[in-house]
Parts: structure tokens; sequence; C-alpha cells
């Protein structure tokens, strides 16, 4: 009786004990979750699925369509896309090859082939630079002043190239010398340098963004601005630039209604430091191009940039390497149209249309090479 009652005692004794632990137990567990996370758990979360994307200035195309990338693809922790302003050009290459923390730049398609000319990034610069992919056509727009009509008209003024290092500068001093263009180059922003044209200082600026561009479709109805036309030649078709037209739909107070300027374009292309594939760059920026890839039909909605509806992401470029994770994704997607899924021709010329608006040769190039790759792919 005596060890039945002793027994019954710790029982209780140890009952008690258990009830006093446990909530505090459970206490502990819930402060524990509640606790706030640590600088290094917040600095780890944050730059896991971050990127960064160098594009322009704000009054041209690249920054929009950087923006326009964060917009549709921020998604949480999952992934950030962060745009970074700058002067766009050269300056973009050499950020994404040197600058720490950007994964990856708009640049003109030109560029590639200058730095090869140039050597200014060393050698083997096609195979460290890559494109995930191209993405439209900007065009060159040349605004004069009062008694200047055509570009020849420009030999022996000062004219505008925009910022030192930016890809207008580098594509006009391409183009100039390609069609015999004279000019005194000078260099500043487009803003001061639509105030000097109107005061008569320098005869006129070039500007290369994708239409509408925002700086130009601003101006108001002004008789002392036009947009003088660019001639396309064989020199300028050799060196892969293409045609392009400008329409009083794109600046209706500079263009009169109905009518259109003929100029040239050059590419914007997408492009990247070629990271290894076993790096954690190179896993950030696969986990980009996945969504990118895989959201473009939201690229081509409103409220985004119309350039997003020129964008063919199969398209090819002329001497530039694809990123791996682009190339692998563009694939995968082509063999698994090979079966019951067809592509449309009609909506395959549509999208080479709005490519190439205004040239039927090369939108029919860009209709007949998507269809080739695709053949190519699903024989695989």
């Amino acid at each position: 009786m005596i060890v039945s009652a002793l027994m019954m005692r710790w029982a209780l004794v140890l009952v008690c004990a258990v009830a006093l632990v446990a909530p505090a137990s459970a206490q502990q567990n819930a402060s524990a979750r509640a606790r706030p996370a640590s600088s290094s758990e917040i600095m780890e979360r944050v730059n896991e699925n971050t990127v960064t994307i160098v594009s322009g200035t704000p009054a041209g195309t690249y920054l929009a369509v950087a923006y326009d990338m964060a917009a549709v693809l921020d998604k949480e922790d999952e992934l950030r896309v962060l745009p970074i302003a700058s002067r766009a050009g050269v300056a973009n290459v050499r950020d994404i090859l040197y600058l720490r923390g950007v994964d990856m730049g708009i640049v003109q398609s030109d560029t590639l082939t200058l730095l090869k000319k140039t050597g200014q990034f060393g050698p083997n610069i096609d195979k460290r630079l890559v494109y995930i992919t191209k993405l439209y056509n900007e065009e060159m727009h040349v605004i004069a002043g009062p008694g200047i009509k055509t570009l020849q008209d420009l030999n022996g003024k000062k004219v505008n190239f925009s910022d030192v290092g930016s890809g207008t500068e580098q594509t006009t001093r391409i183009v100039f010398d390609l069609l015999g263009i004279k000019a005194e180059k000078v260099s500043m922003g487009q803003a001061d340098a639509l105030v000097k044209i109107k005061s008569g200082e320098i005869a006129a600026t070039v500007f290369i963004a994708g239409r509408p561009a925002s700086a130009i479709a601003k101006l108001p109805k002004d008789q002392d601005y036009r947009i003088l036309p660019v001639p396309y030649t064989p020199e300028l078709e050799e060196a892969s630039y293409l045609p392009a037209t400008l329409t009083s739909e794109d600046y209706p107070n500079l263009i009169p209604d109905g009518e259109k300027v003929e100029t040239i374009a050059v590419g914007a292309v997408l492009a990247v430091y070629n990271w290894p594939q076993n790096t954690d760059r190179y896993r950030r920026v696969a986990n980009f191009v996945n969504a990118l890839f895989s959201k473009f039909a939201e690229f081509q909605k409103p409220p985004r940039h119309p350039k997003w509806r020129e964008v063919n992401l199969a398209a090819t470029l002329r001497g530039w390497e694809r990123f791996h994770a682009a190339q692998e994704w563009l694939d995968n997607a082509a063999s698994q149209t090979a079966s019951p899924v067809r592509i449309n021709p009609t909506l395959a010329r549509q999208q080479a249309a709005r490519a190439a608006p205004g040239d039927v040769a090369e939108q029919e190039r860009l209709f007949r090479q998507f269809m080739q790759w695709v053949e190519r792919q699903q024989n695989q």
C-alpha cells in the first residue's frame, strides 16, 4: 500500500512537470517561428534569385523594356529583375564583362562586330559575350534644324552623336562613315541637343531608339524641327543594317498625316556574360530565361512597350552565340511542337511583319528562317 501510494505521488509529480514543460516548449517553438530573420538570412534570400539588367537612358527604349521585364517577371523571392539606367552602347558591354553585380545588358547588334575590329575588350569577345534573344529593331532618328533637308547637308556642320560611349554614338560613327558624311561631331544628351538645334548652335542630332522614342514623340509642332531620311545603301546592307520607316503615327508633330520618312535600323540584343554552367550566376540567369520565355505572351499585351510585338525569340544573330540556357529552352519548346501541335504559318508571317515593318524582303527572310529552324528541331 505504501509503495502504491508513493508511485501514485511520483506519477502525479511527473504529470504536473510535463504539464508545466510542454507549454513552455510550445511557447519556445512559437517564439522561434516568430523570430525576425537575421540580416544574413535576409541578404541571402534577397540575392538568391535577383538579376540585374543594364539598359539605357530615360529618353530611350532600353530602360522602358527593362522595366517591362521587371513588371512582368518579378515574383516575390522566386525572381527579381533590377533595371539599371546607363548610357548603353559599349559602356553596357564593359559593365556586363567587368562590373560586379551586373548579369545582363541591352546592346546593339553591331556592337560585337565593332569590338572584334577594335579589340577594346581583348580577344575572343564573341565567346565571352553571348545573347539571350534579339529584342527588336531600333530606328535611326536624325532631327535637323532650319535649312537642313538631307544628310549631305550635314557635311561640315556640327551634329550631336549623343553621349560619349553611347550606342547612338557608336552606330552614328559607323553609318556616317559608310555614307561619306563628314560632320563635325559633338556629344551631349538629347534634351540639350534639341535646345541647341533651336538656337542654331548645332545643325542636327542623331538618336537611335525604338520608335516611338519618347524624347522625340514629346516634341511640339515646330517648323524648326524635321526628321531627315536616311538612304539604305548596299554598304549599309552589307554591314547588316536594315531598312525602316518612321510614320506620322509615330511622330504626329514632326511627320505630316499619312506621310512617312525612310531610315535604317539596327537590332537591339539582350546580351549576357557567358557564365559557366556550374556557377550560381548561370543558375540565376537561367532562372530568368525560363521565366522570360515562358511568359513571353504577356509582353505583347498592353501596357507593355509596342516594340515587344516585333520580338521573335527564335531569331538568330549573325556572328553571335546564344546563351546555353536560352538555346536549351528553345530546343525543348521546338521538340514539344513536333507532335500534334503545328506552327501556324499565318501567325508566323504576322510575327515577321511586326519584326520588319515595311520591308517585304526581310519579312520573307525572317519567316523562312523561322520555319526552317522549326523543321530542323522537329527532325532531330
